[in-house]
């Protein structure tokens, strides 16, 4: 931005300054300092040229007491010498065709810009000028037109060129300026180049680092236009693409050791294995020699078409550092007759080839200066000069006849004519131009008012038109070369640097770029054909992170780029099932994650089937309980007719077998696969036989009770009875001992009436019956409601576990199901009491204490239950309620009936009438109890006193 403003601050300097120099004296107020080389006698047209032929320009020690001079330049590049040679081989080339403007012959002017925009900038103002001295807005040079100029090398310097050239429209064609800036037709539009436009080498690079799965990388540019515009546009690509960049470093445009080392200390520390680099080979040379002094060889270099086939590059020591880079180059071609050309260079011809040829051999064509340099050195070491024909031979002397073939470097090198080939190229374009503006045909010119240009006499935007429409074969390759919006297609060959036996680098090509081709076509790489700087066949691994694998997630980290991230693992019942995962998916209702969390499996379907080991289990146990309680049935049916059985109602005990019998059979329809019919008659029939059991026991144990609370009146009457006849007998003997024939006993007293009654006076078999009747009626009245309004139905229950499916009954309503299974503990509970009551009933058989026990084991069995069901899930919830089914079951039955069938089977001789009859004991031990006792009681009494009243 800030040279733009310069270069329009100047053009606005340059306008204002010529207008009033048309008015008044012109003055000259600086003369420029420029090398290069000229030839434009008896020439027909004038092409100019500029290049970079110098590194930088001379330093100057900033005085401003005298006249300011134009620094010169140092720092010879023998690459940048061979493209300047390549522009005057093709104008001889040209000159000598007889196709290719046959009547015109090309005259130069070229112009060494140092690598320097200054230097560029007075160039192109001597350029414009005509003449040494730069007279702005002015032609005051005389002589062949002026027609385009080929440069000016760098885009930073090709930027400065443009903005004054565009100006004057005077047409500018460049071999190396590849910044995407200088497409913007409004800001250049008299620039054109022969090299792609840096858009495509930057999306050329772009897929080269997507190609290879490289997400952390660093860049490092040129602090100019080409550097800044380059990287900026391989960054937009590779981030919108999710690519990370680990550093991003610029250049210094002058020697700064400081920088340079900071530079490399930041590649070192950076976990990046790839760098991009966009800049020229002279910004890029000091670090790549700090590289090498440090020994970085665990990098790998993606580089430009400014520096990847550069000798000042590939310098010795560069193998280890540099090995395995790959980068992109333009359009190679072979230049039949340049070789030659550039090894008959004449060393005396110019200043410019002289110090070429000096630098080259490093020695000196000055005589004198050589004389000077010996005579120093002989004063050093106190030595004699030699002598040769009576003239001293000072050594460093060029003779002028050195071989350049004997030395192989850059400048004779073209086995890598790349820029070189864009110059010659440049060349032609401007010559083709030229010779359709000369071969205009009168009448059909593309200028109105005067139809055609005059060859000796053109304005420069008379030729920019046949520039920007030229299109031309290039000679000896073919190639077709036309300019669309001033740029040339983009195509590219893919280099390898690749380390020879002998440490030297060789240049590979191992793919295509084509920027007109189709977005899939556009990149074609050889993978096997590169050879990597450390693993030789394997390419590098640069990611900040490791590729998150299917079954995790990226979990970014805080402060840090999208490509550093943790790797989280799904959570449960979600998956991932690509790389990289931005999110974990969560899998459907009846699916879950499997353990590697990448795929959505089935839920395993749970019920408690018959089949498994649990289910056989419990199957074997309720049968045996069934087969037990038949057998017990069996046992009574046998000893029906017998005291013990007939003792409490035979039929309320088969209603409790029966029951028993239910409960320990419905148990099964539990298992399996619920089913609609399954679901509602696993629960009624496990409430209506546990209220048809508990409504028998209560029928029971409410008998029991009235029993024992009639006993308990009957035996308050009898133990008052045997008190009176105690105390009558007791007066009887008092009388008779005395002898009073006074004392008349009468027998008032009836001891028939102090013997208790042995049966209840309310409640019969009957009534138990009837009791045991309602009470399971109420429940089944209740079931029927259930199932008629909210039944139980199956269901598929996802939630209770997440890994699972568990196929389970629903029961409808809550509500419904509380209170029927509420009513079933109602009824316990009361019978509980009931026997509770009686439990004292009976010595020889208390039925009332098999009741209790069985209803203790039954609220034992049945509070348990509840803490296990809830903490259980899934299948083994119906096998806790199995269990407490038939632990109860099991309870009641041994409980009431074992005690039963051991008399039955084993003690049948207390199976009798008199066993059955209740009796109690008093707590001095005497008997206070039975029907037979007290009415023996009664007959001792009364013999008593009739004895006395014998004796009176």
């Amino acid at each position: 931005m800030e040279s733009r403003l310069l270069w329009l601050g100047l053009s606005v300097f340059f306008h204002v300054y010529a207008s009033v120099s048309a008015q008044g004296t012109c003055k000259l107020k600086a003369k420029f300092n420029l090398n290069g080389y000229k030839n434009v006698e008896k020439k027909k047209v004038i092409i100019g040229g500029m290049f970079p032929v110098h590194m930088s320009i001379a330093s100057h020690d900033g005085n401003t007491s005298r006249l300011p001079v134009s620094s010169g330049c140092e720092g010879m590049n023998f690459r940048t010498f061979r493209w300047t040679q390549t522009m005057l081989f093709a104008i001889n080339e040209i000159n000598n065709m007889d196709n290719l403007l046959p009547n015109t012959d090309l005259g130069y002017v070229i112009y060494d810009s140092c690598f320097t925009i200054s230097k560029a900038v007075e160039g192109t103002l001597t350029y414009l000028t005509g003449q040494d001295e730069a007279v702005p807005n002015y032609r005051c040079g005389t002589g062949a037109p002026l027609a385009a100029l080929v440069g000016a090398g760098g885009s930073d310097l090709s930027i400065a060129t443009a903005r004054i050239l565009g100006l004057y429209h005077f047409p500018q064609v460049s071999y190396s300026s590849s910044c995407s800036a200088l497409n913007s037709k409004f800001q250049f539009p008299t620039f054109l180049r022969t090299i792609p436009n840096d858009k495509h080498q930057s999306s050329a690079m772009a897929q080269l680092v997507l190609h290879f799965g490289w997400t952390w990388v660093g860049t490092i540019a040129a602090d100019d236009d080409y550097g800044k515009y380059g990287i900026k546009d391989f960054k937009d690509q590779v981030e919108e693409a999710g690519v990370c960049i680990s550093f991003s470093e610029t250049l210094p445009k002058e020697n700064s050791p400081e920088d340079i080392q900071r530079i490399v200390q930041t590649i070192v520390e950076s976990t990046a294995m790839i760098v991009v680099v966009f800049s020229s080979d002279v910004d890029l040379s000091p670090l790549v020699l700090e590289l090498i002094n440090q020994n970085v060889t665990n990098r790998t270099w993606i580089a430009s078409e400014a520096w990847i086939t550069s000798a000042l590059i590939n310098q010795p020591g560069a193998s280890s550092v540099l090995g395995g880079t790959i980068g992109f180059g333009v359009k190679r071609a072979d230049i039949p007759g340049l070789q030659q050309h550039l090894l008959d260079l004449d060393p005396y011809a110019d200043p410019l080839t002289e110090e070429f040829w000096e630098t080259h051999f490093n020695c000196t064509l000055d005589y004198g200066k050589a004389l000077r340099k010996a005579k120093e050195e002989a004063n050093v070491f106190n030595k004699t000069m030699p002598k040769a024909g009576g003239l001293a031979v000072p050594a460093g002397l060029c003779t002028g006849s050195e071989s350049l073939a004997q030395l192989k470097n850059t400048y004779s090198d073209i086995s890598q004519l790349r820029i070189t080939y864009s110059v010659y190229k440049a060349v032609y374009a401007v010559a083709h131009a030229l010779h359709n503006l000369e071969h205009c045909e009168s009448g059909r010119g593309p200028f109105i008012g005067i139809g055609c240009a005059d060859i000796t006499k053109f304005e420069p935007w008379q030729l920019m038109y046949y520039l920007k429409n030229v299109h031309f074969k290039v000679p000896h390759t073919n190639e077709e070369v036309y300019f669309t919006d001033g740029d040339v297609e983009g195509f590219y060959d893919v280099i390898n640097w690749v380390v020879e036996g002998n440490g030297e680098i060789a240049y590979v090509t191992v793919g295509r770029y084509n920027g007109s081709a189709d977005p899939a076509d556009k990149l074609t790489i050889m993978n096997d054909s590169i050879v990597w700087n450390n693993q030789p066949f394997e390419p590098p691994r640069s990611v900040c992170s490791e590729n998150c694998k299917p079954g995790t997630r990226k979990g970014i980290r805080q402060g840090e780029p999208v490509c550093c991230y943790d790797c989280i693992p799904c959570a449960d019942g979600e998956i991932s099932n690509m790389t990289n995962a931005r999110k974990c998916v969560l899998c459907g209702g009846d699916h879950w994650s499997n353990d590697a969390h990448d795929t959505c499996v089935p839920k395993v379907i749970e019920f408690l089937a018959f089949g498994e080991p649990l289910g056989i289990t419990l199957i074997v146990i309720s049968a045996f309980g069934a087969l037990v309680t038949f057998g017990v049935s069996v046992v009574f049916v046998v000893h029906v007719a017998t005291p013990l059985v007939k003792a409490n109602d035979a039929l309320l005990s088969f209603s409790l077998l029966f029951s028993l019998m239910v409960t320990f059979l419905c148990s099964i329809v539990f298992l399996g696969e619920p089913q609609h019919w399954s679901c509602m008659t696993s629960q009624v029939a496990l409430a209506l036989g546990f209220a048809l059991c508990l409504s028998s026991l209560l029928g029971k144990a409410a008998l029991l009770m009235l029993r024992a609370q009639a006993m308990k009146a009957g035996r308050a009457r009898a133990k008052a009875a045997a008190k009176a006849a105690k105390a009558a007998k007791a007066a009887a003997e008092a009388a008779a001992n005395s002898g009073s024939p006074d004392v008349i006993m009468t027998n008032s007293t009836s001891f028939g009436d102090a013997a208790p009654r042995l049966k209840p006076d309310g409640l019969t078999f009957a009534h138990q019956r009837v009791i045991a009747a309602i009470a399971t009626l109420i429940q089944a009245v209740a079931c029927t409601v259930w199932l008629i309004v909210l039944p139980p139905y199956p269901v598929k229950n996802t939630s209770a576990q997440n890994i699972k499916i568990i196929l389970e009954c629903n029961e409808g309503s809550v509500v419904f199901i509380c209170c029927i299974f509420a009513y079933d503990i109602l009824l316990a509970v009361v019978a509980f009491i009931f026997a509770f009551l009686a439990r004292k009933l009976e010595d020889h058989f208390s039925e009332a204490k098999c009741v209790t026990f069985g209803m203790l084991v039954f609220f034992i069995v049945w509070i348990s239950f509840v803490p296990a069901y809830l903490s259980t899930r899934g299948k083994f919830m119906v096998a806790v309620q199995i269990f407490a089914i038939l632990a109860s079951s099991f309870g009641l039955l041994a409980c009431i009936f074992l005690p039963k069938c051991y008399i039955l089977l084993l003690k049948p001789e207390r199976n009798t009438e008199e066993m059955m009859r209740p009796h109690d004991k008093t707590r001095d031990g005497t008997s206070t109890g039975t029907s037979a006792s007290l009415a023996t009681a009664a007959t001792e009494v009364n013999a008593t006193i009739a004895s006395s009243n014998i004796e009176d």
